[in-house]
């Protein structure tokens, strides 16, 4: 590639949310049988996942479109479809 830009480009949503949040959102869009598991998280985990997007903005003139609770059941389309597997209507 070409330019002047170097390092990384973080690239996702910058809307926070728990890894809790995250799971029970799949499990309410995805299958509400499943059950969440809870562990410790290990000592470098980090406390906060929201990345900073002005990179790509700036660079690339990108930003998020998609809300992770619309999105969620685009991945797992996408998923079975890359997999072979029938979906679940």
């Amino acid at each position: 590639m070409e330019g002047d830009d170097t390092g990384p480009i973080n690239i996702g949503n910058p809307g926070e949310f728990t890894m809790l949040e995250l799971a029970e959102a799949v499990k309410e869009l995805i299958n509400p049988e499943v059950q969440i598991i809870t562990v410790e998280n290990t000592p470098d985990d980090p406390r906060q996942r929201k990345p900073v997007i002005t990179k790509a903005k700036e660079s690339l003139g990108w930003e998020p479109k998609v809300k992770l609770r619309e999105g969620i059941p685009l991945m797992e389309a996408d998923f079975r479809q890359r997999l072979g597997i029938p979906g679940t209507n």
